[in-house]
């Protein structure tokens, strides 16, 4: 790659005069420095575009498209990525695509380890996939190709659903009383987004089923049982989630929602047993011989136990044990006006704070339950107190100073994220607390809530 170069953008901007359309081309030249200065260029031009035309959203789409495809291209012919590609998780996913398409054991981790180190990882222990075996078709196109594009399928695929995934809750969520751009600008700089974007990792797709999942649960159930399949793939992550699930399938008679579910569980397990007869086998000798127990976990659980019960491995689970106490009350509240797009979001918050193993991209799960908080406490600005003012400041400082820490590149195993969980915590229970005082006057709307 040359020290720098020259690179002309190009744009056409559209405008409609009495009917006729009028394009002008506008050209920026920027100098390609360190590597970063035409990403910026290619971004900032972007916006100016959107700026200065005066067009509808299809010709956006089109510019945004445009700009996109750019950044691709830069991303293509970026030599450092593909020198720091052994430090993102999708090398893991992309080790397991690769044993499992040559009919190999895909929890092997001598193998894996291989595998990964051909690829420039450094680290003295192998990424091992955790994860079940009916997770892995997620995983197992990765294997068609090279590392490299392994990583660039996944990244779109992840942004894919971050997109869809956002759409849809402005759908569910939003209201008349809360512009556009900020559910967006809530949305797309919540912490754990671009955790798991930079990190690689497969939260964005349990994101996009459990969002699916409340999205057609009332319309097409069938289609929403099979959509939970995603957010399956780690099943401890939503533990009070899925206890409601099956109380609700029971209680409700939503049979079609469990045979949804069962049907794409049978098909994910069915795929990786064609490509390894004795996949469940490995999986159990791989965890056999992992030392969960003695494994330092970021998360809020994990951290109690360090500070103040090391040696005890089951302590790790109290918090979860009070979570059952307080969503078996919950239903029961509850259970005559369950609303799984009302409801659901708290069970997903109290799960993962919870987790007795989670990571901070984990937590992009709970990107439902913040928009949805955040449309609760927009919806009453008009008698915005101190308190929520105070309550609005916070959220956005510690949001931004977990942005910062991401930014500053510290490992996610040093633990220093594991109390993002409380911040989400906090902020949705503000939330709900500001909906349920917004309803005081229309008792029947409030017991929705």
């Amino acid at each position: 790659m040359f020290a720098g170069e020259y690179i002309r953008l190009h744009s056409v901007l559209l405008t409609q005069t009495n009917g006729f359309a009028i394009t002008e081309t506008k050209s920026l030249v920027v100098w390609r420095g360190d590597g970063r200065s035409v990403y910026t260029a290619v971004i900032a031009y972007g916006f100016r575009v959107l700026r200065e035309s005066n067009v509808e959203k299809p010709a956006r789409r089109v510019i945004l498209g445009i700009c996109l495809a750019a950044i691709l291209v830069y991303v293509v012919r970026s030599s450092h990525l593909q020198a720091n590609l052994g430090k993102r998780d999708s090398i893991e996913y992309w080790a397991v695509g690769q044993l499992l398409i040559h009919h190999q054991n895909p929890y092997d981790p001598a193998r894996i380890f291989d595998l990964e180190r051909s690829q420039g990882y450094s680290e003295k222990q192998p990424l091992v996939l955790l994860t079940p075996p009916w997770s892995l078709f997620m995983v197992l196109p990765m294997g068609l190709t090279n590392a490299f594009s392994a990583w660039l399928i996944w990244i779109s695929a992840s942004l894919g659903c971050l997109v869809v995934a956002m759409r849809i809750c402005w759908t569910m969520y939003a209201d008349q009383t809360i512009p556009r751009t900020v559910f967006l600008l809530v949305g797309y700089t919540f912490a754990p987004v671009p955790a798991c974007l930079v990190a690689a990792q497969m939260g964005l797709l349990l994101l996009l089923g459990v969002v699916l999942f409340l999205k057609l649960e009332t319309s097409r159930p069938f289609l929403a049982g099979a959509a939970l399949i995603f957010p399956f793939a780690k099943p401890h992550l939503l533990s009070f989630f899925w206890l409601a699930l099956l109380v609700w399938v029971f209680a409700r008679k939503k049979y079609a929602v469990a045979a949804g579910f069962l049907t794409a569980f049978l098909v994910a397990n069915v795929i990786s047993l064609k490509f390894d007869f004795t996949i469940f086998h490995n999986y159990r000798a791989m965890l056999s011989q992992t030392p969960v127990q003695s494994m330092f976990i970021p998360a809020l659980s994990g951290v109690f136990r360090l500070m103040f019960f090391r040696r005890f491995f089951w302590v790790q689970f109290i918090p979860m044990t009070l979570g059952f106490v307080w969503c078996a009350w919950f239903l029961w509240v509850k259970r005559s006006t369950w609303n799984w797009r009302t409801h659901g979001p708290a069970l997903m918050v109290v799960s993962v704070l919870t987790a007795p193993y989670a990571w901070m991209t984990d937590e992009v799960v709970l990107l439902p339950a913040i928009l949805q908080a955040a449309v609760f406490v927009y919806s009453a600005k008009r008698k915005l107190s101190l308190k929520t003012r105070l309550a609005m400041t916070i959220f956005v400082c510690l949001n931004g100073l977990l942005l910062l820490i991401l930014a500053a590149k510290i490992p996610f195993s040093t633990g220093i994220y594991f109390w993002s969980s409380l911040v989400w915590f906090g902020w949705y229970a503000y939330g709900r607390s500001r909906r349920r005082a917004a309803l005081k006057r229309q008792p029947d709307a409030a017991i929705l809530t």
